[in-house]
């Protein structure tokens, strides 16, 4: 149990948000249905990315274009391959879990669902996962 707490503390050193305290003692953010702390990797990257690559993706041949969508495609590689995805094409990007859902219960939904059949959920929900089953 004692390497438990030095990894707790690495981990929070990632995400400078969490220096922070609250009345006294360590901000504690558990508001991630809306919004997640970035780590510093990611927010390393995300500037680089503004700084100097920062362009519209499968756009344009310039070469700005160009290291952008090679970016983008290289992240959806990277993670095809992280969730095991038969091929990094199933693996689509989305603003949140509001989008994420409502993609689903648009298409998946259409597709599947029948007249009569149900889709169970409880009020402990995530909002975005109530509303767009009930259209």
């Amino acid at each position: 149990m004692a390497t438990v707490i030095p990894d707790i503390l690495r981990l929070r050193a990632d995400f400078p948000l969490l220096d922070q305290t609250a009345n006294g003692k360590p901000l504690a953010y558990l508001d991630n249905a809306a919004t997640s702390q970035k780590p510093r990797p990611v927010i390393d990257a995300v500037n680089q990315f503004l700084l100097q690559d920062n362009a519209n993706v499968h756009r344009g041949l310039y070469d700005l274009a160009r290291r952008a969508t090679e970016a983008y495609e290289n992240a959806r590689t990277r993670l095809a391959r992280f969730i095991n995805a038969p091929s990094p094409d199933e693996v689509i990007w989305v603003r949140g879990t509001t989008e994420a859902i409502n993609l689903v219960a648009s298409s998946w939904g259409s597709a599947n669902l029948q007249p009569g059949d149900e889709i169970i959920v409880t009020l402990l929900e995530h909002h975005s996962n109530i509303v767009p089953w009930q259209l």
